[in-house]
């Protein structure tokens, strides 16, 4: 592939990026649905470390959560890796992410990764026992998915992850397939990194199961007829919540080996109005201890996101061997602070 080819297909990816981002922002800005997608979930931010920059990750992921950021951002990833991310979620929920990146010469880098969030053990009430039955439940939800990413030129790379949900609650569930794309541009300018990632992008996913099963007559007016008839009540279906990210970061060297990084993404989910993540990471001591900030959802109507907080310190434990452990705090507005907790591997 020569430069002008390499530089033909960067310049089109761009365009059709922000092509889709100006169709999507003008769809979102006549009707915002809010709150009208399945699996949820998946909004859910992995990795303590994009979570404490604001969530402004798109073109700053360097982790083996850019799976979840940004696919694109994978390639660039050289050793085997291993993230595991849990957060005490809101009240009465856990949320668990694992993931694992493998660099393979021929091909690129692949990589696994599962998400998890799982309920509390909740009581079975009825009109007639308000106080519970004596039986219990709870709610999960899941998703497994396998990332290929790719270099095209030194600068500029693409990949996917595709996935497979799942949502349960008691004896129903919900069931679908959705992949992510994203790519990633180191541009000539001061090495400012330009990342595009669309998530989400699926099946619609409708709840299913006995628990739905009612006993119906009929014909209610006739003697003589079956009065206790199974019928399955009919769910709707519904989108999976598709969100488009740009983003932008930029690394800013200081004296003494440290860094400022400073990114900024444009989300555009189609489930609720469109916002701005702004985020910062001071690196000092060689690249071992880290501070950052950042904020979510700044411009969004009605926003529930705001400040968050974070640091991080990165040991070499052997020759290649290399541990991360990450902090984050994220701030809600009307349901308390959240924290997240992150070791990474790199070997």
């Amino acid at each position: 592939m020569n430069h002008i080819v390499k530089v033909r297909i960067i310049v089109q990816t761009v365009l059709a990026a922000s092509l889709l981002a100006g169709l999507i922002g003008l769809q979102g800005q006549s009707v915002k649905k809010v709150g009208t997608s399945a699996a949820a979930f998946l909004r859910i931010p992995a990795g303590s470390r994009g979570i404490a920059m604001g969530s402004a990750f798109t073109a700053s992921a360097e982790d083996v959560s850019s799976m979840y950021w940004n696919p694109g951002a994978v390639a660039y990833l050289n050793r085997y890796g291993i993230l595991v991310h849990h957060s005490p979620w809101l009240p009465g929920l856990d949320y668990t992410y694992f993931g694992f990146v493998l660099p393979v010469q021929s091909l690129g880098v692949v990589g696994v990764n599962v998400v998890s969030l799982r309920s509390e053990e909740m009581d079975i009430t009825t009109p007639e026992a308000p106080m519970g039955t004596g039986e219990t439940f709870d709610a999960a939800s899941t998703a497994l998915g396998i990332t290929f990413s790719r270099r095209l030129t030194d600068r500029f790379s693409i990949g996917a992850n595709f996935k497979f949900i799942q949502e349960r609650i008691f004896h129903c569930d919900a069931m679908g397939l959705a992949f992510d794309v994203g790519t990633l541009f180191i541009t000539p300018f001061r090495d400012i990194r330009f990342g595009v990632n669309i998530s989400n992008i699926g099946t619609r996913m409708q709840m299913l199961g006995e628990d739905l099963n009612s006993y119906v007559d009929v014909a209610p007016n006739q003697e003589g007829n079956n009065e206790t008839i199974v019928a399955q009540l009919n769910t709707d279906r519904f989108d999976l919540p598709i969100i488009l990210r740009l983003g932008l970061a930029w690394d800013v060297r200081l004296p003494a080996g440290s860094r400022m990084t400073l990114a900024c993404d444009g989300v555009n989910p189609n489930d609720n109005g469109q916002s701005l993540n702004f985020g910062c990471e001071f690196a000092t001591f060689a690249e071992s201890v880290f501070l950052r900030g950042g904020f979510n959802e700044f411009l969004q109507e009605d926003r529930e996101k705001g400040l968050t907080l974070g640091a991080g310190v990165h040991l070499p434990a052997a020759d290649r061997l290399h541990l991360t452990i990450d902090y984050a705090y994220q701030d809600f507005h009307y349901l308390g602070a959240v924290n997240h907790f992150s070791i990474e591997i790199q070997f």
